[in-house]
Parts: C-alpha cells; structure tokens; sequence
C-alpha cells in the first residue's frame, strides 16, 4: 500500500512538472510571433482560421466563434489577408464547421471565392499540417485567440512553416475558465504528440489548391 501512494505521488509529481515545463516552453518559444495590431502583422497573404462552434453547449452565441471571424473579416477589408483556409470539424452530417465559417464570412463581405474549406481540421495539430500538406501553404497567418495561438504556432514551428499569429479579443475570464483550463493539458499533449508520439493528422488524402481570390 505504501507503495502504491509513492508511485501515485511521484506520478502526481511528473504530470505536474511536465504539465508546467510543456506551457513554460510552448508560450516561451511562440510569443514573438503573436500580434496585435493590423499595421504590424508581416503579408503573409493566407489566413488560416482554426475552427470551433458557433454555439456553446447551452445554445448561446460563442463568443470565441465571433471574434474569429470579425478578425478574419477585418484583415481582408484592410488588405492584410487574400485568402482564407476554414480549417475544423465536419464529423458528421449535422456539425460542420468550416461551412458555418464560411458563411459569417461571407455575411461580412468576404467573397467566398476567397475562402477554401478544410472539413479535415478535427484538431489543430490536423489543422497545421493539412495547411502545409495537403493545401502547399507553409506561409500562413493563424487567427485565433490568444491562448490557443501559442499551441497552434507551437506546431507550426515544428513543422518548419513561417507562421505568425494574429490574435482575437479573449473573452472574460468567467466565461473561459474551462477552456483555458483544458488549454494547459493540449499543450502538454501537443509537445507529447510531436516530440514523444510522433502523431499524425487522422486524415491526410490527396493534395488541393486553394480557391483564388
């Protein structure tokens, strides 16, 4: 028995430690490649937007969703952005991201010849690599919100790719307790996925061309 409460604290101890070291070095090694401001982001040209619900689990707007795409919108008004990839989950008939993507897009003035859709995106390790993979982009430009920005940029340092991130308003603490909670464990499991794993996207297929813009 009393050995079994060792192996449990130490264990207790490890998951910690790592836990800490992979967000110390996953925000540690990404954060010069975090913008804020239009003016400042490099022209990369391809805006890659990771997807997520447009409703939480209680039917409401999300609000991780909208600003997303607000983003996305306004950097193709200004010129920063002339294509977009909607990378995310179509695992089934009735959940679709990349197409609801596509649509608050468009409702924002984004021509949707512009848009190409990845419904592959199940992850955001997936997302990264198709980008690179299957589209042929390693010079992209990720939207998204600023803690999940770090993993995704993470990724795509590993995989070779001149990304940047260009990130969203976050919402409340409040209201993104849990998601940044499960954040803390997706970076330990994406340098675990990379380094120890050796993990692949679970669908790769043939090789597309983005829409023109």
């Amino acid at each position: 028995m009393h050995a079994l409460k060792r192996v449990s604290i130490w264990g207790l101890i490890f998951f910690v430690l790592l836990t800490v070291g992979s967000n110390v070095w996953v925000v540690f090694s990404t954060r010069d490649e975090l913008y804020t401001e239009q003016n400042q982001l490099p022209d990369h040209g391809v805006g890659l937007v990771l997807g997520t619900s447009n409703r939480t689990s209680s039917g409401a707007p999300n609000l991780f969703f909208q600003k997303r795409i607000e983003t996305a919108a306004a950097l193709y008004h200004a010129g920063k952005i002339d294509k977009f990839l909607l990378s995310g989950d179509n695992s089934s008939v009735y959940y679709n991201e990349p197409v609801t993507m596509q649509k608050a897009l468009v409702k924002l003035g984004v021509p949707e010849s512009a848009i190409t859709l990845d419904y592959a995106g199940l992850r955001t390790l997936d997302s990264i690599v198709r980008c690179k993979e299957i589209f042929g982009q390693n010079k992209i430009t990720i939207i998204t919100q600023p803690f999940h920005s770090y993993r995704a940029l993470f990724i795509s340092q590993y995989y070779q790719m001149d990304a940047v991130a260009v990130v969203t308003d976050e919402p409340g603490f409040d209201y993104s307790v849990k998601v940044r909670i499960r954040e803390y464990i997706a970076r330990t499991k994406a340098v675990l996925d990379l380094y120890v794993l050796k993990t692949s996207p679970r669908h790769m297929g043939q090789k597309e061309k983005l829409n023109h813009g």
